[in-house]
């Protein structure tokens, strides 16, 4: 609960523009080395001498429901203070500015689905349409809790008044 009520549980704000760093993961969502892709990505911020986001995220840049799980696209990045020469698997590119339908998903990754399914659904309520692939920003570390891996993270899916 909010101060001056209940919290909205999805709502639309901007996602500035900015320089990301990231890999490109191609395969299953559930079999992407984060932590490995994660270390490269902080050591590449280091050796490029630029400031790195704290939140990594994740660009998902295929539909699950109709791509072959083997064909699945995912950048996996960083938020970087400007943009750097790649290098060798990392890549640099800026992100445009763009409204986005945010919601929260504190809960085993398994339910993303239903939580995908919650934002699909708010967003043709409230007369908006996709504007691009979701990104998931991961806001705190997974935890176990009564035997499942709890994610928790901010999925963002960039939109437009239709």
């Amino acid at each position: 609960m909010g101060l001056f009520g209940p919290k909205e549980k999805i709502k639309v704000k901007r996602r500035p523009a900015g320089a990301i760093a990231y890999i490109e993961h191609r395969g299953p969502y559930g079999k992407i080395p984060f932590d490995e892709y994660m270390g490269k990505l902080y050591a590449f911020a280091k050796q490029a001498k630029v400031r790195p986001g704290w939140k990594p995220f994740a660009v998902y840049t295929t539909d699950p429901n109709t791509t072959p799980e083997a064909e699945n696209v995912t950048l996996v990045a960083i938020d970087i203070a400007k943009e750097a020469p790649a290098s060798g698997e990392v890549k640099v590119r800026t992100l445009p500015e763009t409204e986005v339908a945010v919601m929260e998903h504190n809960a085993p990754a398994e339910e993303y689905k239903k939580s995908y399914a919650e934002l699909g659904k708010w967003i043709t309520d409230n007369g908006y349409e996709t504007a691009g692939p979701p990104l998931e920003i991961y806001t705190g570390k997974p935890k176990m809790k009564d035997g499942k891996m709890i994610i928790f993270s901010e999925i963002q899916f960039p939109v437009k008044k239709k």
